[in-house]
């Protein structure tokens, strides 16, 4: 009994995972048994044989079990997913990539009725030339700019507050109320949007006759070439606040709420713990989106601007997308406008790589994570 519990104690492995005696003769142990074959036995039934060794060398599975199957497997795998997709791709492919070959009118002097793009001439850098030249196009470039950033400072907060105050309402009924009263306006045109701010707030608005009825001046804000910046931020929360809040109260939902009573016991208070709960875990999502939004500063809404452009003038309301329309493809003259549009996508390009560059500096994932 005594020989049996020694070479149990001190076992054998081999190579292939089966335990064989401590003596190395694999034919009893120690009262005139043969257990290899038992071992073995076991070794089978235990599970799959490993064949991959230590990260310090040795073989590898290359076989369906590692994962490793080919191409046409796994075709035959996902032909389902495959085939879903297929209706996305065609889309893609038509309405975003082939449209891309047309930009080789930029370097043409592009006639549309006679030539086309095959007997256009190639005129190489000129269109870009005459963008860089024109005064009028830097004016519009900056006026853009300040219209985003108007947007950007108004706009960009209030979804964030929003779905900070619908996350304290402990009342799920109230809550799914409030979040569809405020998501409503994202379905309604910008017509319909310009309609209600012109019935509120313009000369014979609902606010202005008011006003007049209670002894007051009135005023008219859809014509006031100074306000126009606020006028379109206020718009674009009304309409798009709603789309915000959604994406923020996912964020929201996905926070711990142990979190929240620990910072309970401790001894935070309501600010406290929106302050270092709330806030440390949609810095990720708000980095992101703030990405994205910086990327698209020069992609204004262009129906929104061109529905208001007469009532203000262009001195105000002009942004880079409607002078491309009424400079290059309302005159016909294609070649700018596609000079304009190339310009305008490096130049959103820049400013994705830039902001990404500061998401990263302070600690944030951003559109692609640093390697």
């Amino acid at each position: 009994m005594k020989s049996r519990a020694t070479v149990a104690a001190v076992p054998d492995r081999t190579a292939d995972g089966a335990s064989a005696p401590a003596g190395g003769s694999g034919v009893g142990d120690g009262d005139g048994r043969d257990t290899s074959g038992v071992r073995k036995g076991r070794a089978r039934a235990g599970g799959v044989r490993r064949s991959r060794t230590d990260k310090g060398g040795g073989r590898k599975n290359s076989g369906p079990q590692a994962g490793g199957i080919t191409w046409r497997q796994r075709l035959r795998r996902d032909r389902t997913l495959i085939l879903m997709t297929m209706p996305a791709i065609a889309l893609l492919l038509v309405f975003n990539y082939i449209p891309l070959l047309g930009n080789i009118v930029a370097f043409q002097d592009y006639d549309v009725y006679d030539l086309g793009i095959t007997g256009s001439p190639f005129v190489g850098f000129d269109n870009f030339t005459r963008i860089f030249e024109d005064y009028r196009f830097w004016e519009v470039l900056i006026n853009t700019l300040v219209i985003f950033v108007t947007q950007l400072v108004l706009f960009f907060p209030i979804p964030i507050a929003i779905a900070l105050l619908l996350n304290t309402i402990m009342s799920t009924r109230v809550r799914a109320w409030v979040q569809a009263v405020v998501y409503l306006p994202h379905f309604f045109s910008w017509v319909l949007v310009v309609t209600v701010f012109q019935q509120m707030f313009g000369g014979a608005g609902l606010v202005a006759q008011w006003l007049r009825e209670h002894g007051h001046e009135g005023f008219d804000l859809m014509t006031n070439p100074g306000f126009f910046k606020f006028l379109v931020s206020a718009q674009a929360v009304w309409k798009d606040a709603g789309w915000g809040v959604i994406v923020f109260l996912a964020a929201l939902a996905a926070v711990n709420t142990d979190l929240y009573e620990a910072a309970a016991v401790d001894g935070a208070g309501r600010w406290r713990r929106m302050w270092h709960v709330t806030l440390p875990a949609l810095r990720p999502v708000i980095a992101l989106l703030l990405v994205l939004r910086v990327g698209s500063a020069l992609n204004l809404d262009f129906e929104q601007i061109l529905l208001q452009r007469d009532q203000v003038g262009a001195g105000a309301s002009e942004i880079l997308d409607t002078y491309i329309w009424w400079t290059g493809i309302k005159t016909g003259d294609f070649g700018y406008a596609a000079a304009a549009g190339i310009f305008k996508g490096l130049f959103s390009v820049a400013m994705v790589l830039g902001a990404n560059k500061v998401a990263h500096m302070l600690g944030e994932q951003g559109v692609y994570s640093k390697k």
